[in-house]
């Protein structure tokens, strides 16, 4: 699914989910030990701030951008 600015939206159940378990499930990350990396090094913006907490409370329409030395990665908590 993708929001009306093309964002793909990330359906989570309930109302919150941590940032390093969202990256997990939104296929950012492959591993809990990689999404901490990630987030550590400065990587992962929430809302267009740099995140560097782990256990960030993410809301549903937060939109979180990772980028890599390839790519940037966005996704919108749904």
């Amino acid at each position: 699914m993708s929001s009306d600015d093309g964002i793909e939206v990330i359906e989570i159940r309930g109302d919150m989910i941590r940032l390093g378990q969202f990256l997990k499930f939104a296929g950012f990350a492959e591993s809990g030990a990689q999404a901490g990396a990630m987030i550590g090094d400065g990587d992962v913006l929430v809302d267009g701030e740099v995140e560097t907490r782990r256990g960030r409370q993410l809301a549903k329409g937060m939109v979180v951008e990772v980028r890599t030395a390839s790519q940037t990665l966005v996704a919108e908590v749904g």
